[in-house]
């Protein structure tokens, strides 16, 4: 190891950087965790930290380990060290994600786990088409066990760093009645065979290594000097135990992320991991970097009065030297249709006053949210684009459903005949789809017809016979039912009967469910055409529009994708309860997940530089149905000082801050009313529930548990918070049936009603 060497007072990669930066930059020696909150020069830290090491020799390129989570990352972290140390990195060979740095390992130990060294990596594909085999040896139904699910299920048990002795009785319950470790287990041996191993492999292998072959883990500990860590808020178990493994006993780790940026659970990080760093590793020191480099005073303000709502968190508090700027705007509107003709106004007045386009992003909780914005943006012509996921037409499912939309109204498609033929999969090999063309070149008919007339011959087998035959019936019963009934009811018919809506619901991937809402928002956009037929001549001129991607376009994603990126300005629709927080993540995670979605809210505020506006609307479609939406809980969280309200409705501000005040709602921390549908757009009554009166019904009511309250009767007329006066039909403990002047009959729990 050389000498370290003498530095010049202000080398080239601290120029520039403030005081904690700094300090990030020198602490070298011990356990150090950098909590850095958004937009305060993190990436400029760690990169100047990686500089410093090489640049004082107090590490070799090679004896420093740096992991990120994306190669992206990875890639800018290697540039912008190489041009800081005058190319230095050549010899860095441990800078990469977590998975490329340990299949490097793994390639270099895989007898130690029945693997060769040239081992493959599984793609998605091939570890679905090895699960389904085992699943069919097995003499599972795969409709009812589908090898999405279990590997789904191996996934997360490999996250965790479990091999699958380690999968215990109760987790193994989740499959095939308690069949799901067996099946981890021949998994595991088939791709041993195959010599392979999927993406969780590389670095469970690397633990059971680690664990069994002491000598294999004191090699790697004497080699890595100094080990980095980025976005550590993002690690699940099995990355922790890996790096702690590594850690130990030199402790000279250092971990750089924002316990208030944790928003992907759903694969399998654990906020937990960098909240215990201190525990894990006592003496290590903390550095904040709380200066922000990216958004006013306001924005900024306004992120952190919400972000302090949740209780597990390090803390920090951002500010900055830009000014305080715009207050954050809340604006309540109608409906959703008014939100996007809201934004697509401002942001056409946007670009007439010589702004540009690429300076506007905005920001959604869940993908079915931007089909009305793109409809409106459409149609006034203002340029968009999708990032981080498909235009809301060119989805698979969409497409995949007015491909049978187009095959019912016009039998002769053949395209849309060829994409759905086998879609769901109905045992129609390429065989049978090849003889189908043959038969339509041969008879000069579209394939929907040679595939009919095909039916009484021998050329397909018995089963694609039957399969094909099923298939035709009910594009035929379908055609038939268009006539006299409406389209969207049609679709919704549809979509049930195809197996279509099955196949998405036995999907159990984190995707699954927002290509569900897809497909309640596509037939809830349906209803705006007076026909199947102009419908279809909507999409076609949708498909058609802009297709060249060139030019300054506003931005919509979701606030996921949205992660570490920042516009000038922002725009947060569906701030609604049930759309955001997500009613879906509530109820699977309760209260750990209520305060990721404020994490999540807290992300999407400060993605803004210049102005932040937030929408709320007080009706929104739902499934097809309109449905009067109660304001975010998380409104109510921003401080007031920095936030200016607008507002159409009756109410106004103080409706949603009494709704959700201070936590005097016992019931606000989770729950929520339960969702139903509200009055009709044309009646447009006002939205004025009198919030108070319930919150002191609920408080009065919270000690009597499920006894039920004594002061309501059968017949006595209630208030509820959304669905308005109502009369009470049934009892049953603290359990109420209501018939609701305007939402008919519901049942709610007596907290959440007031005597009328």
């Amino acid at each position: 190891m050389p000498e370290s060497a003498e530095l010049s007072p202000d080398p080239p990669y601290l120029q520039g950087l403030n005081s904690p930066q700094r300090e990030a930059v020198l602490t070298t020696e011990g356990p150090v965790l950098v909590l850095a909150g958004a937009g305060t020069g993190k990436t400029a830290a760690l990169t100047a930290r990686l500089a410093h090491l090489i640049a004082s020799r107090k590490a070799w390129p090679s004896q420093i380990l740096a992991v990120t989570f994306t190669n992206k990352a990875a890639r800018e972290m290697r540039a912008r060290v190489g041009a800081l140390s005058g190319g230095a990195l050549e010899g860095m060979p441990w800078l990469g994600t977590f998975h490329s740095v340990a299949a490097r390992m793994l390639r270099s130990h895989a007898e130690l786990v029945g693997l060769q060294s040239n081992f493959t990596i599984l793609d998605t594909d091939d570890q679905l088409r090895v699960l389904k085999q085992l699943i069919q040896a097995a003499n599972l139904d795969e409709k009812r066990w589908p090898a999405r699910q279990l590997a789904g299920l191996i996934d997360r048990w490999k996250n965790r760093g479990w091999t699958p002795g380690q999968v215990d009785a109760g987790e193994s319950e989740a499959f095939a009645a308690g069949r799901g470790a067996e099946l981890y287990a021949q998994y595991q041996e088939r791709l041993k065979t195959l010599n392979a191993c999927d993406f969780g492999d590389l670095l469970l292998y690397m633990l059971v290594i680690f664990r069994g072959y002491p000598d294999v883990l004191e090699a790697y500990r004497n080699r890595f000097l100094y080990i980095l860590v980025d976005e550590y808020q993002d690690t699940n178990q099995a990355q922790y135990e890996w790096l702690k493994l590594l850690a130990e006993p030199r402790r000279n780790l250092c971990c750089v992320g924002d316990d208030d940026q944790s928003i992907y659970s759903w694969r399998g990080a654990e906020v937990a991991n960098i909240l215990r760093f201190e525990k894990d590793f006592p003496g290590a020191k903390i550095i904040r970097l709380e200066q922000n480099y990216r958004s006013t005073n306001h924005i900024l303000a306004a992120a952190d009065g919400l972000i302090a709502h949740n209780a597990g968190r390090l803390g920090k508090t951002l500010w900055t030297d830009a000014g305080d700027g715009e207050k954050v705007r809340v604006i309540g509107i109608w409906d959703g249709p008014e939100e996007a003709h809201r934004v697509g106004e401002e942001s056409e007045s946007h670009m007439r006053s010589g702004g540009s386009l690429d300076d506007i992003a905005i920001l959604v909780r869940a993908q079915f949210q931007t089909r009305e914005l793109e409809e409106r943006f459409i149609a006034i012509g203002l340029p968009y684009q999708i990032i981080g996921g498909f235009r809301f037409y060119e989805r698979a499912e969409i497409r995949d459903s007015i491909a049978y939309l187009r095959l019912i109204a016009q039998p002769a498609d053949d395209l849309a005949f060829e994409r759905i033929v086998n879609q769901p999969k109905r045992g129609l090999g390429d065989k049978a789809v090849a003889a189908i063309h043959r038969h339509a070149r041969a008879t000069q008919q579209p394939l929907l017809l040679a595939a009919a007339t095909l039916l009484g011959s021998d050329e397909l087998t018995a089963q694609a016979r039957r399969s094909l035959g099923n298939f035709v019936a009910d594009i035929a019963r379908w055609r038939q039912m268009s006539t006299g009934l409406p389209h969207p009811e049609l679709a919704r018919i549809m979509l049930d009967e195809s197996g279509y809506t099955a196949m998405l619901q036995a999907d159990r991937s984190a995707e699954s469910a927002g290509r569900l809402e897809n497909l309640a928002e596509l037939t809830r956009a349906m209803e705006e055409y007076e026909s199947l037929q102009a419908f279809l001549e909507h999409v076609s001129l949708v498909m058609d529009n802009d297709e060249a991607r060139q030019g300054e376009r506003v931005t919509i994603m979701t606030i996921h994708a949205a992660k570490g990126l920042e516009f000038d300005i922002v725009y947060l629709a569906g701030w609604e309860e049930g759309v955001f927080p997500s009613q879906r993540s509530l109820d699977e995670g309760g209260l750990a997940s209520l305060e990721e979605e404020r994490r999540l809210a807290y992300v999407a505020i400060t993605r803004a530089r210049r102005r932040a506006t937030i929408t709320h609307a007080a009706n929104r479609r739902i499934y097809g149905q309109w449905t009067s939406s109660i304001p975010s809980r998380f409104l109510a969280e921003l401080p007031k000082a920095h936030i200016e309200e607008e507002t159409t409705m009756t109410g106004g501000e103080s409706l949603w801050r009494a709704q959700w005040s201070e936590r005097s709602d016992p019931f606000a921390h989770v729950a929520r009313p339960s969702r139903g549908p509200g009055w009709q757009r044309a009646t447009r009554t006002a939205y004025n529930p009198e919030p108070q009166r319930v919150i002191e019904a609920r408080a009065s009511a919270v000690s009597l548990g499920n006894q039920g309250r004594t002061d309501l009767s059968l017949g006595q007329r209630v208030f509820h918070g959304k669905f308005g006066y109502g009369t009470i039909a049934a009892i049953e403990g603290n359990k109420l049936e209501i018939d609701f002047e305007h939402a008919g009959r519901k049942k709610v729990l007596d907290s959440f009603v007031s005597a009328g």
